[in-house]
């Protein structure tokens, strides 16, 4: 029996640098990739983010439930390129073993890009500078300008 074909591809992308586009009609709730990449603390990922230059703040840390990460930059596969949007056609789901999986929140056509909301956690204020590095280019209708999770935190 012939491997089944990635229902994906990267390539580049316009919201930013490489993204990752279906291939095929991808169904609603499908199971696309895992991302995967090295576990490791919020501390030894942080200092490994920014190491370019002209993106700083680009990032392939996930944040798990436990307070690790994983670190795509590490034994990453193709699900590090796949971009924000605030009006995502994907989600990320984390399992009770901690490993992360990406599933279609809706029907996605073939040539699609997918993406899912990161709502990114920083440490500390969020501040004017904070919110431009860390600004969407997402062009959806609804788009919120930032990666970062903007809403308040429960105690």
């Amino acid at each position: 029996m012939p491997a089944k074909t990635k229902p994906y591809a990267v390539r580049h992308s316009a919201i930013h640098g490489r993204g990752v586009f279906a291939t095929r009609t991808i169904r609603k709730g499908a199971e696309i990739i895992e991302y995967r990449g090295q576990r490791t603390t919020w501390e030894v990922g942080s200092e490994r983010q920014g190491q370019d230059p002209a993106d700083p703040y680009h990032t392939f840390l996930f944040e798990l439930d436990d307070g690790r990460v994983i670190d795509a930059s590490v034994r990453g596969n193709a699900a590090r390129w796949i971009n924000h949007s605030c009006d995502p056609n994907c989600e990320a789901v984390e399992d009770d073993d901690g490993r992360v999986f990406i599933h279609a929140r809706r029907t996605i056509r073939a040539g699609d890009e997918l993406a899912y909301d990161y709502r990114l956690h920083i440490d500390g204020r969020i501040t004017n500078a904070m919110r431009e590095a860390y600004a969407c280019r997402c062009g959806a209708r609804r788009c919120r300008g930032s990666l970062l999770d903007l809403r308040k935190k429960k105690r």
